[in-house]
């Protein structure tokens, strides 16, 4: 352990060994991607493309053959976000949004209440799943990032500053949503909601300085219709798309050959078992109870989504090496074997490290990267029923 969290000495600079790696590697992902020409930053062209297509005003949510393959599933305010980036030639642009996605992930984990030590473990923990996210190019680091800001800042009571990083991930990609929830442990509900609503409605027309009132109110249309088919894709493809549904309704699905299987089948006692934690109100004052609650929803966030994928379970992970940290130490032996099965059967099953043959025959055919997540969820859904987080307290860092 002592090893890996060791400082390197580059220059007149000190760095811990975790921070150089997450950095290092997330440069090199992209660049290997780069280099492989287009095919491999599909994603990418595909984010420069709602800018581009902003600007023209032209369906968001169509294929464009001639530019990327698949389409696009983001909100229209994503044209916002990638503008910068779209403005910038190619490699620049696609180099600079990977690294930013680590860097805000890197940044809201240093904001976390947890002891530097516990900070540079949970980099750690999360490596392997940033690499994948950053290899696909992927949003995902930072929306992961967006939703520990958006805790991080209600903790502080700073409401406005958290909603609106709630409000841009849930017309981005919707994940964000999960945020709202952070709305009862706010120490100003009202604040909370108003500002929740204003960003909302702010950036719900933003869009329309790089377009119209008509083509955004179209473009938000579009994206729902967009979002429903594409669900209706992901929960039809038990063979043909294995990539997609790695979710628990996906398990359900192609290991038991279920087919019609509906989502609300699997949703619907998972709601109930969100809910019930939230009736103990006498726990919320302690920033254990809180913070288990947090990590419950960025697991629950992937696992119980029909569009799930390898890139996506970096906010799973992240999520999952938060709570193990906080566990009591000295840590038990079956916390420290549920990290080994995360780390094995999540993170590194989607790699090369992975024997081929498995993860090409079990793995994926079954969305067993699912699986170490979900046992997660349900261990820290019965600690939140059932455990007193009076004590011991939450360690603090920083």
């Amino acid at each position: 352990m002592k090893l890996l969290l060791r400082t390197i000495s580059i220059g007149r600079w000190s760095v811990p060994l975790p921070v150089l790696a997450w950095f290092l590697l997330a440069m090199l992902a992209a660049i290997a991607e780069i280099s492989r020409g287009q095919d491999t930053i599909n994603n990418y062209y595909i984010f420069k493309g709602v800018f581009e297509h902003t600007l023209a005003q032209k369906n968001l949510y169509l294929l464009y053959p001639g530019e990327y393959v698949d389409s696009n599933h983001y909100g229209p305010v994503f044209s916002i976000l990638i503008a910068p980036f779209a403005l910038l030639p190619d490699w620049l642009g696609c180099f600079v949004w990977c690294v930013l996605n680590a860097w805000v992930l890197f940044f809201a984990i240093r904001q976390l209440q947890l002891t530097d030590q516990q900070q540079q473990l949970l980099l750690l923990i999360g490596l392997v799943e940033m690499m994948t996210a950053i290899h696909n190019v992927q949003f995902n680091p930072m929306l992961t990032g967006w939703i520990l800001l958006s805790y991080v800042l209600v903790e502080k009571q700073k409401d406005g500053w958290a909603t609106l990083f709630i409000a841009a991930g849930f017309l981005v990609k919707l994940y964000g949503v999960v945020g709202l929830a952070f709305f009862l442990f706010s120490k100003h509900r009202i604040r909370f909601l108003f500002s929740f609503l204003g960003w909302l409605v702010l950036l719900f027309c933003l869009p329309m300085v790089l377009s119209s009132p008509a083509f955004v109110i179209q473009s938000y249309r579009d994206w729902l219709d967009s979002l429903v088919e594409k669900n209706a894709q992901n929960i039809n493809a038990l063979d043909e798309n294995l990539m997609q549904d790695i979710s628990v309704m996906g398990m359900i699905r192609r290991i038991g050959k279920i087919s019609h299987l509906k989502n609300y089948m699997v949703l619907a006692p998972a709601t109930l078992l969100y809910a019930l934690p939230l009736l103990r109100f006498s726990q919320y004052k302690h920033a254990t109870f809180r913070v288990t609650y947090a990590c419950l929803l960025l697991i629950g966030a992937v696992i119980f989504s029909s569009s799930a994928e390898s890139s996506t379970f970096v906010l799973a992970v992240t999520g999952f090496g938060w709570w193990y940290l906080i566990q009591e130490e000295p840590k038990q032996k079956w916390v420290q074997a549920l990290l080994l099965f995360v780390l094995l059967l999540t993170s590194l099953s989607a790699t090369d490290l992975f024997p081929p043959y498995v993860r090409r025959e079990i793995i994926l055919p079954y969305s067993l990267k699912a699986l170490p997540c979900f046992t997660a969820w349900c261990v820290i859904a019965y600690q939140l029923l059932r455990k007193d987080f009076a004590v011991p307290a939450l360690k603090t860092g920083n």
